[in-house]
């Protein structure tokens, strides 16, 4: 037996515009008699891969060709921030293949196509993108990894070529991605906050380009991974955090604090 009121009272605001609902947000509104909530409808997204070197898992690659491991992890992080997305077949290093695939991937709220953003010789996202009237928002980032990114829109679509080295795929997907779908969904739970943390192990000066660095999080300390290839996505999943490194920053030392943002 409880004393009536003891939990909310009439007129008090349990819930506020922009949250994200879980277990037992969902609970406390059925204890409030809701049957039915108005709510921001879940972003739809398309993902295509691009690149004749592509095999979806389950197939064996031939000797020039490797399988495609960022798509899926790309469509479970969407998923997880609260998008519904769709990985499309792959679209072959040609712009009739990529044309095809973009029409497969409207309607949509947000189409990603993964590779080919690069001014390589079959690199042709940036070219198609124009010819189906994409208005580009921005080409190319001075970051690392992640550099060949870029995104548009067309009506009321929103368009991202990102990268095609697999860490540099997901680690955009954070930065950029992880934002976006919070905007959609109208909600800032999906920012990317800073947080500072003391830093394991010496790092040398930084280059040109701001640097998002794979580190973990072991007894409050800040461990960069020393191979940040990126290509390495075993090194990625043992990654807690991006120790972030800006433009020509000197040297930091054991103890230093540091800013990075975490991987969830």
């Amino acid at each position: 037996i409880r004393k009536k009121g003891c939990d909310y009272k009439a007129g008090k605001v349990m819930l506020k515009k922009g949250k994200i609902l879980r277990s037992t947000d969902i609970a406390l509104l059925a204890s409030m008699n809701f049957p039915l909530l108005e709510v921001t409808r879940r972003p739809r997204v398309s993902i295509i891969s691009t690149g004749d070197e592509l095999v979806f898992p389950g197939n064996l690659p031939k000797n020039n060709q490797i399988v495609a491991s960022n798509t899926y992890g790309l469509k479970a992080l969407l998923n997880k921030w609260g998008a519904i997305s769709h990985i499309l077949p792959i679209a072959r290093d040609n712009k009739t293949s990529l044309k095809k695939a973009l029409d497969f991937a409207v309607p949509a709220d947000l189409v990603i196509t993964i590779g080919g953003a690069s001014v390589g010789d079959h690199d042709y996202v940036s070219e198609v993108f124009n010819e189906i009237n994409v208005e580009h928002s921005f080409y190319k980032v001075a970051m690392r990894p992640g550099k060949p990114i870029l995104a548009g829109k067309n009506k009321d679509t929103i368009f991202v070529g990102l990268p095609g080295n697999p860490v540099s795929a997901l680690v955009c997907a954070h930065l950029f991605l992880k934002p976006l779908i919070g905007k959609m969904l109208g909600t800032n739970e999906l920012d990317n906050i800073e947080r500072k943390g003391l830093l394991q192990s010496d790092l040398p000066e930084n280059g040109v380009r701001k640097h998002f660095m794979r580190a973990s999080i072991k007894n409050g300390h800040l461990v960069v991974s020393k191979n940040q290839d990126s290509s390495l996505l075993s090194v990625l999943q043992k990654a807690s955090a991006l120790v972030i490194r800006q433009p020509n920053e000197l040297p930091a030392k054991k103890g230093d604090l540091i800013s990075y943002l975490e991987l969830d």
